[in-house]
């Protein structure tokens, strides 16, 4: 008896313990997703690079299904649902892209963390959820620091820079929704909706797009360069996906989020590396003060609520 009751506390801070270490993986390999994607998007326009990250996302999902047992689980009922989730986020994906085209990777992630703020306040509208006033100053805080980033890139490259704000803001409608949907359908039935819907999405997009010469959604035929950054795209990407799924299974959201931090760190180390790009000490200090504030939030989202407003039962998308 004294034997089973020793085991389980060990079992569980094995799989604390794993699950902390697949969500290390992913974030530090998820900036790598958006250096393949600068990298492609110098050539490739940024709805075309979206398409790959989808496709990929799809064809890895098709035998999670199998394997699982979940091939006849993804319901047709929900189509429209997840045809929405999966239009958020293509533009959210194709507004970052664009982004990267002409901003440093390690800014456009810091400013894309603004994400957890407003999720904070989305939810306190639409989900009915008490946020006291200390979150909605941490969230004022953090858009201060925002605007640290955002104000110098700005004057470099214009309303671009806002770009990232958009993604964010798409990426917090996205997960809200998936908030409300993962309570009666599993997290790997909804990747291979959004992968096929996403998908679907980018290529009515490049079709309608091909031949306009828009930088945005105009295809183009990818040389063998092009091609293995897209490769690359959507292997890192997928790859950072399923340790996420691995990690949420092993340990509780509230312990993994401020993990998701450290990719600002990764981001800017293979930012450095790839493009010799460093925030500069203004940048350094938007940084800080997004990333103070949103583990702020995280801290009182784990001390008074159930449930936090960033917990979901799928993948989220960081771009």
């Amino acid at each position: 008896m004294s034997s089973t009751g020793s085991s389980l506390p060990r079992l569980r801070q094995s799989e604390l313990t794993f699950g902390l270490l697949m969500m290390f993986l992913s974030v530090f390999l998820s900036p790598i997703v958006d250096i393949f994607s600068k990298l492609a998007a110098t050539t490739i326009p940024p709805a075309e690079v979206t398409a790959a990250r989808f496709i990929f996302q799809w064809l890895f999902a098709l035998p999670m299904l199998a394997l699982r047992g979940q091939w006849g689980r993804w319901s047709l009922r929900r189509s429209g649902v997840h045809a929405i989730r999966a239009g958020v986020l293509t533009l959210s994906m194709v507004s970052f892209v664009t982004t990267l085209q002409v901003m440093e990777v390690a800014d456009a992630i810091a400013i894309f963390f603004v994400e957890p703020i407003m999720l904070t306040i989305l939810s306190s509208i639409f989900l009915k959820e008490t946020i006291g006033w200390r979150r909605y100053t941490a969230c004022a805080v953090g858009f201060f620091g925002a605007m640290l980033i955002i104000q110098p890139s700005f004057e470099q490259v214009g309303f671009v820079a806002l770009l990232p704000v958009v993604t964010a803001l798409c990426v917090a409608v996205y997960v809200m929704i998936t908030r409300v949907v993962s309570h009666s359908e599993d997290a790997w039935p909804m990747q291979f909706q959004t992968g096929l819907w996403g998908m679907a999405i980018c290529l009515i997009l490049l079709a309608i797009g091909h031949g306009s010469g828009s930088p945005i959604i105009a295809s183009v035929i990818p040389d063998g360069t092009a091609m293995a950054y897209l490769l690359g795209v959507g292997v890192t990407a997928a790859a950072s996906g399923i340790l996420t799924v691995h990690a949420y299974r092993a340990a509780p959201a509230s312990t993994l989020a401020p993990l998701q931090y450290f990719e600002i760190v990764s981001a800017t180390i293979f930012g450095w590396l790839v493009f010799h790009n460093f925030p500069d000490l203004i940048k350094w200090a938007g940084i800080f003060i997004i990333m103070a504030s949103g583990l702020y939030i995280l801290w009182r989202e784990r001390r008074f609520a159930s449930r936090p407003v960033s917990d979901t039962s799928e993948t989220t998308f960081a771009p």
